[in-house]
């Protein structure tokens, strides 16, 4: 066994709540328990979407029923089942943007000099006179 993958008994545990199974309305999803191992390894892993080892199917099919489940309340029913309230936490996407240091950088400053009124009347002008 894989250290990302279920226990049987936690899947035993958390099948009868996830959508697909006999008598649910909609499709009828017969893997269900890759895809809960799929988002375990991003869960575990840290990386992002797209380095979902294929094992798993195609990354953006996980992330988008992820996303579904996600949005159903699926991955709360599960947490609660497994008394782990931490997993809800650790279910969130967990792509990571990084930015260099500076990326922020401060605000423009308005580089145009600025005449001051006395002394802009009080200056020649600037031509040559005769």
């Amino acid at each position: 066994m894989r250290r990302y993958e279920l226990k049987d008994e936690e899947w035993e545990r958390i099948a009868p709540l996830l959508p697909g199974r006999e008598g649910c309305p909609g499709g009828r999803a017969e893997d269900n328990r890759l895809f809960v191992n799929a988002v375990i390894w991003m869960a575990r892993s840290g990386a992002p979407w797209r380095d979902l080892p294929e094992r798993f199917g195609r990354w953006n099919s996980v992330f988008q029923r992820y996303n579904r489940w996600s949005k159903s309340g699926v991955w709360t029913r599960v947490a609660e089942a497994l008394q782990s309230p931490d997993l809800e936490a650790r279910l969130l996407d967990s792509t990571v943007i990084r930015a260099h240091q500076h990326a922020a950088g401060s605000p423009k400053k308005n580089r145009r000099m600025k005449r001051w009124g006395g002394r802009a009347a009080a200056s020649a002008p600037n031509c040559m006179s005769r």
